[in-house]
C-alpha cells in the first residue's frame, strides 16, 4: 500500500492533483477541501488511500491522516464508492460530517451529490457508532487554503468543471457557481464559496 506521497505538485485539474515525486508523476484524486489548499510547485503530502480495481490503480489523496480515515470509514457503508465518499468530504469539513451524524441531520447530507434520503439514513446508521469513537479525537482542520493556479479555461469553468466531477449536474453546477462568484475571479474562491453555500 502506498500510505503518504511527499513530493512537488506539477499540475492541477480538479479534483486530480499531478504529483512529481522523485521524478515519478502520481495521479491522485482528492475532495476539494484539500484541492483548494494546493498551489502549483508547492511542496506537499498527501496521505494517500490505493484503490485497485481490474481495469485500474487509483490513488486518492488528503492533506490530513484523519481525512483518509473518515474517507475509509465511509468506504465502508453499503452503497458508497470513492466517488460518493469525496463528494462527501467536498461538501463537508470532517467536523461538520461528524456533527451531522451525531444529530441525524439528514437534510444537510442530502445536499451532498448523488446522495438521496435513503443513502443518508444508511450513512447515519452506519457510521453513528464509527464517529462516536472517532469525534473526541478530531482536531479542527487547518483550512487556511492558499491561492491555487489553475490553467486552460476561465476561473468560472475550472469552478463549475469541478462540482460536476463530483456529481453534480451541469446545470446545478452552472447555478451553484452563478450564485457563488460575485467577485472572486480565482476558481478556488468561487468552489468555496459555493460549497459554503450549500451548507448554509
Amino acid at each position: 500500500m502506498i500510505g503518504c506521497l511527499i513530493g512537488e505538485v506539477l499540475a492541477l485539474e480538479a479534483p486530480t492533483v499531478l504529483l512529481n515525486v522523485n521524478g515519478v508523476g502520481y495521479e491522485i484524486d482528492t475532495p476539494l477541501s484539500t484541492f483548494c489548499q494546493l498551489q502549483k510547485g508547492q511542496k506537499v503530502t498527501l496521505w494517500t488511500h490505493l484503490a485497485v480495481r481490474e481495469d485500474a490503480q487509483l490513488l486518492y489523496g488528503f492533506s490530513n491522516a484523519q481525512e483518509k480515515l473518515i474517507f475509509r470509514t465511509l468506504l465502508k457503508v453499503n452503497g458508497v464508492g470513492p466517488k460518493m465518499a469525496l463528494g462527501i468530504l467536498s461538501t463537508l469539513s470532517v467536523e461538520m460530517l461528524i456533527h451531522t451524524v451525531e444529530n441525524e441531520d439528514v437534510n444537510t447530507l442530502v445536499k451532498v451529490p448523488g446522495v438521496g434520503k435513503k443513502t443518508a439514513e444508511r450513512l447515519m446508521i452506519e457510521l453513528r457508532d464509527r464517529f462516536k469513537a472517532m469525534s473526541s479525537g478530531v482536531a479542527p482542520s487547518n483550512s487556511t487554503a492558499t491561492q491555487i493556479q489553475f490553467t486552460g479555461n476561465s476561473a468560472v469553468a475550472e469552478a463549475e468543471a469541478a462540482l460536476q466531477s463530483l456529481g453534480y449536474k451541469p446545470i446545478e453546477a452552472q447555478k451553484l457557481v452563478n450564485a457563488a462568484k460575485g467577485d472572486f475571479t480565482e476558481a478556488s474562491d468561487i468552489i468555496r464559496a459555493a460549497l459554503k453555500s450549500m451548507n448554509k
